[in-house]
């Protein structure tokens, strides 16, 4: 059995002093949202109680679908990418970026640069950049493919993007390691079915990415963004393919929206008869230890093609 844990929007803080200038941007938009709200509601605590709850778990390897950060800045990335260190090593933790974490213009750069060792495909040695992705790692029979989806975008928007570069790309991934009967995982940030976010959050790409998968095939899709703990689902070549969301890694108890969680998911089996076993930890109230919400066998709970719910 392989087990994988899955967290995703940290946006880790507390914010590093900002100067007036890296305020002359869509930044100022993000400093008032975080001063207001974010700063109250998502704490280093919580992050690290559901990091230290984890690492009990005993995963064999950690998915992180993006937003690590809030503003892009510097410290932040930074701050990121010591946070990662702590994780666990390159080779046991992947990450895909989010929107907060391409925040501006040159962020993504920047973001790629301080955390290539945990976004770089397996044999791979030259830097990381939009061209990288999607990446392919394998570990044991699961073949983790993370897809970026971040790009800087206007004020009030956090909209992300999957092209025709990466959708060939992914087909090649997909049908490549079908053929070595791998269990194929892919990991992007915002959610690949329509209505799961608002209009000015969604993913521009959403056909084409459910069109490559309804060709080539994937076992799993995580992703983040949306801050909520769901499942849908997405039409695939033998079947329906499990979509599945994590409320944020930060977010305290409390408020209106799911206190933190993180998934974990037991996979075992090969090719044609997988077995997968989606369990959710976290906050179930204000002042209690973490513990397991959800538990949902994703092979069993899966729809027929004629029932699929919208994507």
């Amino acid at each position: 059995m392989f087990r994988l844990a899955h967290i995703s929007d940290a946006h880790l803080g507390p914010l590093p002093d900002v100067t007036y200038r890296e305020l002359a941007s869509k930044r100022v938009v993000g400093y008032v949202n975080w001063q207001r709200n974010r700063r109250r509601h998502h704490h280093d605590g919580v992050v690290d109680a559901i990091v230290a709850d984890l690492k009990g778990q005993a995963p064999d390897h950690l998915a992180v679908s993006g937003d690590l950060v809030n503003l892009a800045l510097d410290g932040e990335i930074e701050l990121a990418r010591l946070w990662l260190e702590t994780l666990g090593t390159p080779e046991a933790v992947s990450v895909v970026p989010g929107n907060h974490d391409a925040y501006v213009p040159g962020a993504f750069d920047k973001a790629c640069r301080a955390w290539a060792p945990w976004m770089r495909g397996d044999g791979c040695d030259g830097p990381v950049n939009q061209d990288s992705f999607p990446y392919l790692r394998v570990r044991g029979n699961v073949a983790l493919i993370g897809v970026s989806t971040a790009r800087a975008t206007a004020p009030f928007m956090a909209s992300g993007f999957f092209r025709e570069g990466q959708v060939d790309r992914l087909a090649g991934l997909l049908e490549e390691t079908g053929r070595r009967n791998l269990f194929r995982l892919v990991m992007i940030h915002h959610p690949p079915v329509r209505g799961a976010v608002g209009q000015h959050k969604r993913l521009l790409g959403i056909g084409k990415f459910q069109q490559v998968v309804r060709r080539c095939g994937a076992e799993l899709v995580l992703h983040g963004h949306s801050h909520l703990p769901t499942l849908n689902w997405i039409r695939g070549p033998k079947g329906p393919v499990p979509v599945v969301g994590v409320a944020a890694a930060g977010q305290a108890p409390g408020t209106h929206r799911p206190a933190a969680q993180y998934n974990l998911i037991d996979i075992s089996g090969e090719k044609d008869s997988w077995n997968v076993q989606l369990t959710r930890r976290g906050f179930s109230g204000v002042a209690v230890p973490l513990a397991e919400i959800e538990s949902v066998n994703l092979t069993a709970a899966a729809p027929s093609p004629a029932v699929l719910v919208r994507s």
